[in-house]
């Protein structure tokens, strides 16, 4: 399969790279959002594509955007990315692109954690809490959490880490009024997506979202949802609590580069061939276990 690390379109004006993501600017009101094979780890960009990742977040966000549309708004416009570039830039775009409304990003990432994991269990180790929200003693790495917490982190600069805060510091940010409808939504989002992936087989563990404001200051979610990139996805039939379970996601890299002396700053170690292709089979089950289809060319 062809890879894309990095799109060259011309015929649109560039509104920037993203660790991900190349924004190209559709008149004033809309954005071609292109999902490159690109992939970030502890917040840096790997040197190596994934081949065949960008197409997979696309058409999972997709497939989320239609399944939780009833919930809030989204930023998909309906229109084909093949129709908005030259002739011979359509093949950067098929599979792997969204014509999406131009939004005002809140500066606030909504993370929903369904279990305990990563930072989050390293958090309960040391203070007994999640992100200051105190919770029982006792519970076990990977364990389910009583209710599904909403922790915001604040979104950081390209190559910065985003930095967990708390609820009454999201509130100072953007208004008590809107905070309190993203963690009512977040939590909405996350509880009917992990209810119809429990049917799938398939634990989701947490997950982030973003959203934005359109012109009228109606709440919308953008950028991408509930894809392997922006939540943790595991088996249901070999998860155990107590210990870390295998995922289709990044985490996979994750696991690789902890095994290395490397300060998780830029620039990347190189990924070995044998971590690409096995990171590339994770994206590539995980799109078909969710949707029961395989990843559309």
């Amino acid at each position: 399969m062809n890879s894309l690390y990095q799109t060259s379109i011309h015929s649109l004006p560039l509104l920037g790279h993203g660790k991900v993501r190349d924004n190209y600017a559709v008149g004033d009101d809309k954005i071609l959002i292109v999902t490159t094979d690109r992939l970030s780890a502890f917040d840096v960009v790997m040197n190596e594509p994934i081949p065949g990742k960008g197409k997979v977040l696309n058409q999972m966000s997709d497939f989320w955007f239609e399944k939780l549309g009833h919930i809030v708004p989204n930023h998909l416009t309906g229109v084909a990315p093949e129709s908005v570039v030259a002739p011979e830039e359509v093949e950067q775009v098929q599979g792997r692109a969204v014509v999406a409304k131009r939004l005002k990003p809140i500066m606030v990432e909504a993370v929903v954690r369904g279990y305990i994991i990563g930072s989050g269990w390293k958090d309960y180790q040391d203070t007994g809490s999640i992100c200051g929200i105190a919770l029982p003693a006792g519970l076990q790495q990977a364990q389910k959490l009583p209710q599904p917490l909403f922790t915001p982190a604040a979104k950081a600069e390209l190559g910065e880490h985003d930095e967990n805060i708390s609820f009454a510091d999201m509130e100072q940010r953007i208004g008590a009024e809107l905070a309190a409808k993203m963690r009512d939504v977040s939590i909405q989002l996350y509880q009917a997506a992990a209810d119809y992936a429990a049917t799938r087989g398939i634990i989701i563990a947490d997950t982030k979202f973003e959203f934005g404001l359109d012109d009228d200051g109606v709440m919308h979610l953008m950028d991408e949802v509930l894809t392997a990139d922006s939540s943790r996805f595991w088996p249901a039939d070999s998860y155990q609590p107590g210990m870390s379970p295998p995922s289709f996601d990044k985490q996979f890299v994750r696991d690789y580069l902890e095994t290395l002396s490397w300060g998780k700053t830029a620039p990347a170690p190189a990924l070995p061939a044998d971590v690409i292709e096995k990171t590339q089979a994770k994206y590539f089950e995980a799109i078909e276990r969710l949707t029961g289809e395989k990843l559309k060319a």
